[in-house]
């Protein structure tokens, strides 16, 4: 639903960005037609580049109903195998009534988490794909922790919502304390704060350190990523909302009650450098990225998916430690150790996920998917819903 009847005036993203040209390509092209253009001349030629994308775009819809069967199959196996597993460790002598026991609800507490999903233009049919299993991951994730934050998805239509409308089936239908914005991000950040007015949670020791103790935004020594000059002014309307991105100058030293934390919902493998961050400053929104270098030392870059952050930011209501947070979920395949001086170290990378070129590959996908589906049958499982998917 879109917000209504808002008193602020919400700023728009300039369309394009500024200094963010659209995607452009200057490859060798083709003739592919003999139509007429607009003004009676012949219809300006495609590049093979073009092509390509236009035969990889029907070749994914062709395979709809296919890839539909699939996940059915998927889900249904994914329920026996969980099944299997419990009735295993019955059979080894596990209390049945551990192994079913109903977590306590997590408790709320006011801060928003706000999931910018207004990228579609950005991203292929398979990445917006990747996109709706990282969403239903960042819902189960802040369901589970022991706190949990006021969950905003902004941008919310397109291609996204349509396939949880179809593929997924409506499964969002039935989740509880998140909000869908059609709106941008500022707008879903008007609704958050006036829901964390009416409802403002538990105030935590962890948020009571933070409100006693105002964090200090100081801005790092390292040249900014490129933007528009000069650089806009703060908005002061939207104070509250910062959004993250790794091209930040200014490092989260702790996370502040009341206040709305915007993560990127982009999968675009690095295509749309900074993005993100050209998106929030020219909105006159405050930026930061996570001190994931301060804390670890890293084998190589390391990319966080939209859920990825998620986690981090409810682990971290929890055990107010970013260290502890990060290496929860940082894959064990990039080496991280815990930094043991206090130097600032590189590798952090945070919101929209950036690898070198090119899309996402089918094992990717599949791989996002089927934990995916996994975060689904635990939340099915969770909530007691017995509909056949």
């Amino acid at each position: 639903m879109a917000s209504t009847g808002d008193s602020e005036a919400i700023p728009e993203p300039s369309q394009p960005l500024q200094n963010q040209p659209e995607p452009q390509d200057n490859s060798q092209t083709v003739q592919t037609s003999t139509s007429q253009g607009d003004n009676g001349g012949p219809a300006a030629p495609m590049s093979k580049n073009a092509l390509k994308r236009l035969r990889k775009v029907q070749e994914w819809e062709d395979g709809r109903e296919d890839r539909k069967k699939r996940r059915r199959e998927k889900r249904h196996a994914t329920k026996a195998r969980r099944r299997e597993e419990r009735a295993e460790l019955i059979a080894q002598g596990a209390d049945p009534a551990v192994l079913f026991a109903k977590k306590l609800p997590a408790q709320r507490v006011p801060i928003a988490l706000i999931l910018d999903c207004g990228f579609e233009d950005y991203m292929t049919e398979r990445e917006n794909v990747s996109l709706s299993s990282q969403v239903t991951r960042c819902y189960s994730d802040n369901r589970n922790f022991k706190y949990k934050s006021h969950l905003w998805i902004s941008g919310w239509g397109g291609k996204l919502k349509e396939r949880f409308e179809t593929a997924l089936e409506n499964q969002h239908m039935n989740w509880k304390g998140v909000g869908f914005e059609e709106g941008n991000f500022l707008a879903a950040a008007v609704r958050a704060r006036e829901k964390m007015v009416v409802d403002d949670g538990e105030m935590i020791d962890a948020l009571k350190r933070s409100a006693d103790n105002k964090v200090k935004w100081e801005r790092d020594e390292k040249v900014p990523f490129p933007i528009s000059d000069p650089i806009p002014e703060l908005n002061e309307d939207f104070k509250d909302v910062v959004y993250l991105t790794s091209e930040s100058p200014y490092t989260l030293e702790r996370l502040e009650p009341n206040t709305s934390y915007v993560i990127g919902g982009l999968v675009d493998k690095n295509r749309e450098k900074g993005l993100c961050y050209k998106r929030a400053v020219e909105m006159g929104i405050r930026t930061a990225k996570l001190p994931i270098g301060q804390y670890l030392m890293l084998r190589s870059r390391q990319i966080l998916t939209t859920n990825h952050v998620v986690e981090i930011m409810v682990r971290w209501l929890e055990c107010e430690s970013w260290a502890e947070a990060f290496m929860h979920v940082i894959p064990k395949r990039k080496g991280a150790t815990v930094r043991e001086d206090e130097d600032d170290g590189e590798g952090e990378d945070e919101g929209d996920e950036e690898k070198e070129g090119g899309d996402k590959s089918e094992n990717e996908i599949a791989k996002e998917d089927s934990a995916g589906l996994e975060a689904e049958v635990q939340l099915e499982e969770a909530t007691g819903e017995q509909g056949q998917k």
